[in-house]
């Protein structure tokens, strides 16, 4: 532990420093030698005692901190950075939301995701019928991106159990949410707080309800489909989405998120499968709306067949209004960047192409716009991370210089 000698080493500091006092104390007439080796022995012991004691400190926080002194410094850069950052309040689901805030949390550690539960697919509906739980896969998603516990332990929640299990389809992540909200007598706000303290995150990751709602659209034909996982539809556009099943309202720790933000970050993700469905929510978008926080949307980067075929960035954005009302959003972040041609070749079958970047359209909104390159160019065309974080603080900090 090397405590002893950092003991010894500020002892003997103070001893150091009697002596050198004790020499200038017991010259009658001051003699400039002699003050001055008394001087010395004072300041050679004053140093001996900053060493000794701050390398004590040290030693003893290293018993509790598994990377030492590394870890000392990101816990003081947290505290002196990162815990002074804005309040923010994102807002959606998929993998957009959690891609956003594991960059947002290098800026902030003020975040809270607020998150969809209305997927019916996969894992999580397999898991909803089961044991009548909100769907807890963008949860979990939202907890490991925020994670500050070993890499390990974030694969291991987002581990899915291979086709040869019983398990087969299931995420691990999921089968600990739900475990844990049996654990919690049903309270799955509660199981999500205490998974947090497992995964240590950096922020709070709540559900935008706890109410076991369910997502249906109505189709420009008239006709409807039930279930989140069912509504793309490439051979009808979307009218609009509703929340079936019981009355919903929004967890306690999503409004006092919203009230206290000052920034609101609504998307990236699916328009109509991850991002309006909060909004659907009895007195989510009252809520958003009301708030004085600066309230941003992130506009996808390409259309998704069968859920916004030719939609144009201020489509997106008009979709968001008509489900819940003006004021939910300030400013629009959109991508102006050109896809390259072979970039997208794999979209033709995929239908998907590129949004229009119609930045005009959005004085008819009464929203502002930020255009900017966004684009992100791998096996997918999608927004950079680097670009996206770099753009939306750059937007944050810009409109919090304008509010002082």
């Amino acid at each position: 532990m090397k405590i002893k000698r950092w003991l010894l080493a500020s002892l003997l500091g103070i001893v150091i420093v009697a002596v050198g006092a004790v020499i200038i104390g017991k010259v009658d007439e001051p003699h400039p030698l002699v003050s001055t080796i008394g001087f010395i022995w004072i300041l050679c012991g004053m140093v001996l005692i900053v060493l000794g004691m701050s390398k004590m400190i040290v030693s003893l926080l290293a018993l509790v901190l598994p990377k030492g002194e590394r870890e000392l410094v990101n816990i003081l850069y947290q505290k002196t950075y990162l815990e002074r950052g804005p309040k923010i309040a994102t807002v959606g689901g998929g993998t957009g939301l959690s891609h956003l805030i594991f960059g947002l949390k290098e800026y902030s550690s003020n975040i809270t995701a607020i998150v969809t539960v209305a997927d019916s697919g996969g894992s999580s509906g397999r898991l909803r019928e089961e044991f009548n739980i909100v769907a807890p896969g963008d949860i979990r998603n939202c907890l490991v991106a925020l994670a500050d516990a070993p890499e390990l332990v974030g694969e291991l929640f987002q581990y899915r159990f291979s086709k040869d299990s019983q398990l087969q389809g299931h995420n691990f992540g999921n089968l600990f949410l739900t475990a844990m909200y049996q654990l919690t007598d049903g309270d799955f706000e509660k199981a999500v707080n205490e998974t947090s303290k497992v995964l240590a995150i950096r922020g709070k990751v709540v559900p935008a309800t706890v109410s076991n709602v369910h997502l249906e659209a109505e189709y420009v034909d008239g006709t409807r489909t039930h279930g989140e996982d069912k509504i793309p539809n490439p051979d009808v556009r979307i009218h609009r989405v509703s929340l079936t099943g019981e009355a919903s309202k929004p967890t306690r720790d999503a409004l006092k998120a919203i009230q206290e933000a000052d920034i609101i970050v609504l998307g990236p993700g699916s328009l109509y499968t991850s991002v309006i469905p909060n909004l659907l929510i009895n007195g989510m978008s009252e809520a958003i709306a009301k708030s004085q926080a600066f309230k941003i949307y992130i506009c996808n980067v390409m259309t998704q067949h069968g859920e916004t075929d030719g939609y144009s960035a201020s489509d997106h954005a008009r979709a968001i209004i008509d489900h819940s009302q003006e004021g939910v959003i300030d400013a629009c972040l959109i991508n102006n960047a050109i896809v390259p041609p072979e970039a997208l070749e794999r979209y033709q079958e995929e239908q998907a192409y590129p949004v229009e970047a119609d930045i005009e359209k959005f004085r008819e909104l009464g929203v502002k716009v930020e255009a900017t390159d966004l684009l992100g160019v791998t096996d997918y065309v999608r927004h950079d991370s680097k670009k996206l974080n770099k753009a939306l603080i750059k937007l944050i900090e810009t409109h919090r210089v304008i509010r002082r």
